[in-house]
């Protein structure tokens, strides 16, 4: 891809993942509500290209979207216990704001950072906690209606509506990745559900460049890791945008511990603190930290 690629929400946890690993792949345009510190933003990206600004605000959402070719929107309130004024505001006004700019503007691919619990209604009492075993077979495969756990989850499904409507009036390609449990170096410790969703920091960022490389029209894809345990199917990632996840959480121990002979993601010889300390941070730093963890939102 020649044009630029906007980024919203690039400060926060899913943003580093897909910077930190193809951050020197495309030429980007970050936005965040906060001025971003150098640490978080690859070395090409000149001031022109970082811009401090609500999604809320149309003006400037326009004139950050002038002249790129996609967008990978991660922006709003990332909180599964966030109240209704605020993923009103931050996650459906936002989005839309967002989507009509990008239409507008011509944009050719979008791709939505949806989320697991746009249904994490199906994860019911007489389907837990086998749900999260191996030896279950049930499996989401994003041709499911939204079944949202929460209000966070009610903002995702209207996200997903809003790109079926871009997509349909405008030709817009749109991909919405309902995205899992993002941790570094390891599966969620201790928790069944966030290791059988899990999505490593490569396998999120390989998944967010088929985004931007592969040609489909309106998909929803599941945006795990090859987790032995998981319920929701990759198959759909794999044959509309190619993606081709590298980790499973069963290479691990339940504690996050690789196991003995695994072939696993440990963090490369000299790889920087600022990298490794991306998961102690909120999921996005614009917003206070939900009390619930691990974090499992996107």
């Amino acid at each position: 891809m020649d044009e630029p690629v906007l980024l919203t929400g690039a400060g926060g946890r899913v943003g580093q993942a897909i910077l930190h690993g193809i951050g020197d792949d495309y030429e980007w345009r970050l936005l965040d509500r906060e001025p971003l510190p150098a640490a978080k933003v690859p070395d090409r990206v000149t001031d022109a290209d970082r811009y401090v600004a609500d999604i809320t605000d149309a003006r400037a959402v326009r004139e950050a979207m002038a002249g790129v070719g996609a967008v990978i929107h991660l922006a709003g309130d990332p909180r599964k216990t966030a109240p209704w004024d605020s993923v009103l505001r931050n996650n459906i006004d936002g989005t839309q704001v967002v989507m009509r700019a990008a239409a507008d503007a011509g944009v050719e691919k979008f791709a939505f950072a949806s989320s697991n619990h746009a249904v994490g209604g199906y994860e019911t009492e007489d389907r837990t906690p086998d749900l999260y075993r191996t030896d279950d077979d049930y499996r989401l495969d994003g041709t499911e209606l939204p079944r949202p756990g929460n209000l966070y989850g009610v903002s995702k499904a209207t996200g997903e509506a809003l790109g079926r409507f871009y997509h349909d009036q405008h030709g817009m390609s749109v991909v919405c990745v309902r995205i899992g449990n993002l941790t570094k170096d390891h599966p969620p410790r201790e928790y069944e559900r966030g290791q059988a969703m899990w999505l490593s920091h490569r396998d999120c960022a390989h998944l967010f460049d088929r985004c931007l490389q592969a040609d489909y029209g309106y998909e929803i894809v599941y945006g795990i890791s090859n987790n032995d345990r998981r319920y929701y199917s990759i198959k759909r990632a794999r044959e509309a945008l190619g993606y081709d996840p590298a980790d499973n959480s069963a290479n691990y121990t339940f504690e996050g511990e690789p196991k003995a002979g695994a072939e696993t993601n440990e963090p490369e010889t000299g790889e920087s603190e600022t990298a490794d300390a991306v998961d102690d941070a909120p999921a996005e730093p614009n917003f206070p930290s939900d009390p619930d963890t691990p974090t499992d939102g996107a």
